[in-house]
């Protein structure tokens, strides 16, 4: 009798858990039939189309989960690891060279460098490798509805995403994405492909799950359009023997510019950016920290991705692709000129 007590009792701990769990994933329905009144009247949708479509979104706890944990919360010199492998890197060169034409007409149509362009699909998707498998209603619906801290920014994501699958004539309910809807190969979010998205093979499709020309020139216009100044640099190492940390550093600010630090007569090896955007931040080691000054076109690169960290490992990734394609290139050629679309800055 005993041991039946507790298969009774551990069955029932069980259905509650299951209760629980379900109780989780309940659609909010009121808020949904708010939204799908709101996107008839903004935008001319059919309420039952929009019904019908969202009676099939899974509301999904795992992606509540995810999103409250980001990789960004790790220390630098953990974070780093993730990305800075010779396996990354690798691939990055073999998509480089298998993609060296749309690369370079890319440079030279936007001035943003193809190390730069490769370096966001390495972190992103690792060139497209990795894109997402949920579906992208299921992320935007979940985290519209079922996650209050975020929910506005992500009610508009749905928004454009209901726009852009009509204006492309997708059905909703098939393209994938991450667990926060971002899409295809450069993790674009819906907003993002409906204002940025460029179709460079004129085959009035602007495909960024599948075709690589559509996807790098998209990422390159995106750089453009929020700032990014050709032949410029993107960050320094911060080398000084007085401040050797952030501690010893009581200038340090926002919106750091020239002026200030050489009035505060620091010794550098590399000159200081001079920039609006440019200061100097700190990146956690396991021993210590390192610093770097990073400047306007740094900045343009949390405009994809607000974290520091996440900026600086597109940053030395695409340093150690430039590096690598740069031995590569001299391996087989006598002279020192680089193919065009080539230009390593350090």
């Amino acid at each position: 009798m005993k041991h039946q007590y507790f298969i009774t009792r551990f069955t029932l701990i069980g259905l509650l858990l299951m209760a629980s769990a379900c109780t989780t994933t309940i659609k909010n329905e009121a808020a949904i039939a708010q939204f799908t009144q709101e996107m008839s009247a903004k935008h001319g949708f059919e309420p039952k189309a929009l019904a019908d479509i969202f009676d099939q979104v899974a509301i999904k706890p795992e992606i509540i989960k995810k999103i409250s944990s980001p990789a960004e919360g790790l220390p630098w010199y953990k974070y780093r690891k993730l990305f800075l492998t010779q396996k990354r890197i690798s691939a990055g060169v073999e998509f480089w060279r298998n993609n060296q034409a749309t690369l370079n007409r890319a440079e030279q149509v936007y001035g943003v460098p193809a190390a730069i362009i490769v370096a966001i699909l390495g972190v992103e998707t690792s060139y497209g490798k990795h894109t997402g498998n949920y579906r992208v209603i299921d992320a935007l619906s979940t985290l519209a509805f079922a996650y209050p801290p975020r929910s506005p920014f992500f009610r508009t994501e749905l928004e454009n995403f209901l726009l852009l699958c009509r204006q492309e004539q997708l059905n909703p309910l098939i393209p994938t994405g991450s667990y926060a809807g971002a899409m295809g190969m450069p993790q674009f979010m819906p907003s993002s492909y409906r204002n940025y998205a460029v179709d460079f093979t004129n085959d009035n499709k602007r495909d960024i799950w599948q075709n690589p020309d559509d996807t790098v020139a998209s990422i390159a216009n995106y750089f453009v359009e929020h700032g990014w100044q050709p032949g410029k640099n993107v960050s320094v190492p911060f080398r000084d023997a007085v401040h050797k940390t952030s501690e010893n550093l009581n200038f340090l600010k926002e919106n750091l510019r020239k002026p200030d630090v050489q009035s505060s007569q620091l010794k550098q090896r590399t000159p200081v950016l001079s920039s609006p955007k440019a200061k100097i931040i700190a990146f956690e080691l396991e021993k210590g920290e390192e610093l770097w000054v990073t400047s306007n076109n740094f900045y343009v690169i949390t405009r994809y991705n607000k974290s520091p960290l996440y900026a600086m490992a597109v940053f030395q990734l695409s340093l150690a692709l430039s590096n690598q394609i740069k031995f590569s290139y001299e391996q087989n050629h006598n002279d020192t000129t680089y193919p065009t679309g080539i230009r390593l800055r350090e």
